[in-house]
């Protein structure tokens, strides 16, 4: 079994088994995983031995920046419709020049053929030998009304002046807002930094394979130890799960004979897991029963005949 179940991998006594991760890669719960993933985003890859020996090797490969991105697109929508609210603006400043200049041709026309109809009559009652005083009066009243039209007319021109004024305001506006816009892009752009996602597709089949073996320990220990291994760890189950023995392979069943501790309470606790098995009356896939028996003492195991039993 792994040595990952215990206290010195980040597990706490009783049935959970507890992975720090960094991403979804499992690492060192110390505090280690920081400098790790700093490591292998650094160099692109990482090779190391594991806890047993093997080596593993994670491949890390660019990845866009989401949190950039997303700042990257709102500045980016942002100057579109500033763009086109700009080009809105010119294009309306651009048509109230156009109308000012019109309404001022107009204005002046209009002023013009009003005093030259002015100017005639004024010239007609001049020749009918009209009283002065009511040549002046006539001719002040018609001013007045000749006034009040072209009045209008100014009012007209003016809106156009002031529309065109306000328009290039935007414009401007608009404009100054976009090279801020294009500024801060190209500040987001200089002060991105190179993202990196772990290919950790070996280091989840390690995870996998670590669970599975922590569960299946907890399993044993649960249903086959004494009372008092209820809540015992992995470094206390480690010497009953790789004590050495031999196998005997008969035609109903098949029989494991496990060495003898030179501790008399850890014999002792043995003799109760072999019992306990033959009590449940395990079997194998094959339908044999799969029993456990402590050698007999004064019995000595040679080398070739051994095998161990994890």
């Amino acid at each position: 079994m792994s040595g990952t179940w215990g206290r010195g991998t980040g597990s706490t006594e009783g049935r959970g088994v507890r992975f720090a991760r960094c991403g979804t890669t499992p690492v060192d719960p110390t505090g280690n995983w920081r400098a790790v993933c700093a490591e292998r985003c650094k160099h692109g890859s990482r090779e190391g031995p594991t806890e047993k020996g093997e080596s593993t090797s994670l491949a890390a490969y660019v990845v866009p920046n989401s949190e950039v991105a997303k700042k990257r697109e709102a500045l980016q929508k942002r100057l579109e419709n500033v763009q086109r609210w700009t080009a809105g603006a010119r294009k309306r400043m651009h048509n109230a020049s156009k109308l000012y200049r019109k309404r001022c041709q107009q204005t002046k026309e209009r002023a013009d053929a009003l005093y030259r109809d002015l100017n005639h009559h004024q010239m007609e009652m001049e020749k009918q030998e009209v009283e002065h005083w009511l040549l002046r009066k006539t001719i002040k009243e018609e001013k007045t009304v000749a006034d009040v039209e072209i009045e209008e007319y100014q009012q007209r021109q003016w809106k156009a002046y002031h529309t065109s004024n306000k328009e290039f305001a935007k414009c401007e506006k608009y404009c100054r807002e976009q090279r801020e816009l294009l500024r801060a892009i190209e500040d987001l752009t200089q002060q991105e930094r190179e993202m990196y996602e772990l290919d950790n597709r070996k280091d989840q089949i390690m995870t996998v394979c670590k669970v599975a073996l922590a569960n299946l320990g907890m399993w044993v220990r649960d249903h086959y130890f004494p009372a008092e291994y209820a809540h015992a760890t992995w470094h206390r189950l480690q010497p009953f799960l790789q004590l050495p023995g031999r196998i005997f392979w008969e035609h109903d069943r098949v029989e494991v004979e496990l060495k003898r501790f030179n501790d008399r309470a850890l014999n002792r606790d043995l003799e109760m897991l072999c019992a306990k098995v033959a009590q449940e009356q395990m079997r194998l896939p094959d339908g044999r029963r799969l029993l456990f028996r402590v050698q007999e003492r004064g019995i000595l195991l040679l080398d070739a005949c051994e095998k161990k039993v994890a």
